[in-house]
């Protein structure tokens, strides 16, 4: 800070480029929730995590890239979009795994592994166990010094603490709480914090015990997190940060070919003014808490660095239009965080994207995402300075793809589907002497990852769905009612998945070893 004229002024000094890995790589993308072991609360956690990253390791991958694990709010009914979080400088009390050492919890476990059965994951059932084994828990071992001394030293913690206790009162949104607490008053609120105190403490108790198991996970091998775009608009960060945000607009994504009635994801936007004049203070809090044990961080639509789509209340995303962000300090502090935190830096750049914006990433360091299923280059065209996948969460697996059941889906429940498209997009799987069209669709998933192997891309990445050969993709963008979406756990346990040949397979295909050849007998070689 610079001191002038009795008032001081931020400066920010930030490095060129973001900090870049130094050797190529790959990993395994990973919807957590959806990644059950046979000793899950009937959702995927952090424990399953930490098993996989190890054997994930074993087979030589360089990462693991996970969906967004921010703070949802363990008040029924739950949230299921990892993209439609309270907050993103907390993580989700759904991805602990209760421990119980010497607390018994064995009658909930029990209860919360007989949901296992079921493929759909019931998150309402696995908040009510998860919170009454980790309640009993909070109760027997919890340490009052150290819950205190991260209060003191992290007051956002004491912030978050305090939400999640004035919800559990008052409701889930702060907007239909009484005024004084949803403003903020100073008085109201420190009323509330004497009075909720214990419930304060357990809610950052509950953060603290995530913080272990996520620094567990990612000591078995580096994990890129995934920063969702937004936050929900009465939710945690939508409250500490209420008088920053643009009133009566949502952002989404105006109509484009991947999506002809455009997105409304209904989640606020920052006036980018008033975030400049704060120092950009939530942009730097979020970047440092989700570069928090990671070796990378993933930007979901990065674009919203240089502008916003945003929906007027009352219109449809075809009414929007785009807000302006001074991209200029954002990817600045973007390269300094990165380079602080030794973290390679993934901008999500698909979609409709300003002129000129690539090259201002690249410039800045940030690695490009390049999919197959979108791309008309072949792989040896594709930049250096990225991360290849076969597809998205938001897009076709290869077996959707292949057998077509993707397309009955989205006939199913009303969504856009041509045939057409559908063919176009398995086409470009088969490029490059591609299976025959009445393969198998293993023979599909082989060929398309042998496609990512040929490009030149820094880090190459191959889903869970597609080494288990699933029908299903994570998310049918567009989908309403009683939609599966994020909320489909992969059809085997996380054990009978890693015993798969096709996860060796894959590992061996995007590793990208050169096969040694040997000299024949008795042949000189020369200089």
């Amino acid at each position: 800070r610079l001191p002038a004229g009795g008032r001081s002024r931020l400066l920010v000094v930030t490095p060129p480029r973001c900090h870049h890995p130094a050797a190529r790589g790959f990993g395994f993308a990973v919807q957590l929730y959806a990644t059950r072991s046979a000793a899950s609360w009937g959702i995927g956690d952090l424990t399953d995590l930490a098993g996989l990253a190890g054997w994930a390791a074993g087979l030589g991958a360089a990462t693991l890239l996970v969906n967004p694990l921010h703070a949802g709010l363990p008040l029924l009914p739950i949230e299921p979009s990892p993209y439609f979080p309270t907050s993103r400088l907390f993580l989700d009390p759904l991805y602990l795994r209760p421990v119980g050492g010497d607390t018994d919890v064995s009658d909930l476990a029990a209860a919360a592994r007989l949901l296992n059965r079921e493929r759909r994951i019931d998150r309402d059932q696995v908040a009510l166990l998860k919170m009454s084994a980790l309640e009993r828990e909070f109760i027997d071992t919890a340490h009052p010094g150290e819950v205190e001394a991260a209060l003191e030293a992290r007051p956002r913690l004491h912030d978050f603490g305090l939400f999640c206790a004035l919800a559990e009162r008052h409701g889930k949104d702060w907007r239909d709480w009484p005024r004084p607490l949803a403003r903020r008053d100073p008085a109201a609120i420190r009323a509330a914090a004497a009075e909720l105190a214990g419930r304060v403490r357990f809610h950052a108790w509950v953060q603290l015990q995530l913080d272990r198991q996520l620094e567990e996970a990612g000591a078995a091998l580096p994990l890129i997190r995934d920063l969702a775009v937004g936050f929900h608009p009465g939710g945690a960060d939508a409250w500490l940060w209420q008088d920053l945000v643009v009133p009566g607009v949502t952002v989404g994504a105006p109509p484009d070919s991947f999506n002809s009635r455009g997105q409304d994801w209904g989640i606020p936007a920052f006036d980018p003014w008033k975030l400049r004049a704060a120092g950009y203070a939530p942009f730097l809090e979020t970047l440092r808490a989700n570069l928090r044990e990671g070796a990378g961080l993933r930007i979901d639509h990065v674009m919203g660095l240089q502008r916003l789509w945003c929906i007027p209340a009352g219109g449809g995303p075809a009414d929007g239009c785009y807000l302006g962000y001074p991209a200029g300090d954002l990817l600045g502090i973007v390269a300094l965080e990165s380079v602080r935190h030794r973290a390679t830096v993934i901008g999500e750049d698909l979609g409709t994207v300003p002129t000129g914006f690539r090259s201002r990433l690249r410039r800045r360091g940030l690695l490009s995402y390049v999919v197959l299923l979108f791309e008309d280059r072949p792989p040896a065209r594709w930049p250096r300075q990225a991360l290849a996948a076969v597809t998205t969460h938001d897009l076709p697996t290869v077996t959707g793809l292949w057998d077509g059941s993707d397309l009955q889906a989205r006939r199913r429940r009303g969504l856009p589907a041509s045939a057409s498209d559908t063919e176009e997009l398995v086409q470009r799987i088969r490029q490059d002497g591609g299976p025959a069209r009445d393969a198998e669709s293993s023979a599909a998933v082989v060929h398309a990852h042998r496609r990512l192997a040929g490009s030149r891309c820094t880090l190459l990445a191959a889903t869970l769905e597609d080494v288990a050969e699933v029908q299903e993709r994570p998310n049918q963008p567009g989908s309403a009612g009683e939609s599966p979406n994020w909320s489909l756990a992969l059809p085997l346990p996380r054990e009978r998945l890693q015993e798969l040949p096709m996860a060796r397979q894959l590992a061996a295909i995007l590793a990208r070893k050169p096969v040694r050849r040997r000299r024949p007998a008795g042949r000189e070689q020369g200089v």
